[in-house]
């Protein structure tokens, strides 16, 4: 029986389980309504464009929570070091939270990449964009700070991967502490 749905934002959050566990392509409609409990009818309500309308839904909610919770403080926090070490804090407890996979990343993967590829690309782009100024506010020349804050994203981005592969949290978490202590190294 199709679960109660009380409004779009209930139905985004359900959908981000199903892409993070099956990816965009593997999701049919079918498996969307088996895994999420809700009606062909609450979805073509919420997402009247299909699949497509519900994976950004669920693109624009997670680039939502890391704009308010990760880039927005390091645009923000005077003290870059803080800024680092909150950001690391805030993406290890997310993505522990989150099965350990970055729905940006699930969206590159399979032949509808390009479906996302602005919105993926915008993504990534502002979190090295903002990780690379704070990390100039911080002192680090602009080209060492444009590297590091390269690596870190795509150490954890990979850091996810192997994670799940090793099926083994204490991967990332490591990752993850490597990553801040480089980071805060390079600040001195």
């Amino acid at each position: 029986m199709p679960r109660t749905v009380l409004d779009r934002s209930d139905a985004v959050l359900a959908l981000a389980g199903v892409f993070r566990r099956r990816g965009f392509e593997s999701g049919s409609l079918s498996v969307i309504q088996q895994e999420t409990g809700i009606g062909r009818g609450s979805l073509y309500h919420f997402f009247p464009d299909g699949k497509t309308d519900m994976a950004r839904a669920v693109l624009a909610q997670v680039r939502a929570w890391f704009d308010g919770q990760v880039f927005e403080p390091l645009r923000t926090v005077t003290d870059a070091a803080q800024a680092v070490t909150s950001m690391s804090r805030v993406v290890e407890e997310y993505f522990a939270s989150g099965e350990r996979v970055c729905l940006f990343a699930a969206m590159t993967l399979g032949e509808e990449q390009e479906t996302f590829a602005a919105e993926v690309r915008a993504y990534f782009a502002d979190w090295v964009g903002v990780l690379a100024d704070t990390l100039e506010r911080g002192r680090v020349a602009k080209l060492e700070a444009a590297g590091l804050a390269m690596d870190a994203v795509a150490a954890i981005q990979g850091g996810l991967i192997m994670t799940r592969a090793l099926d083994d949290d204490a991967v990332f978490s490591g990752i993850v502490a490597r990553v801040n202590e480089r980071l805060l190294a390079a600040l001195g």
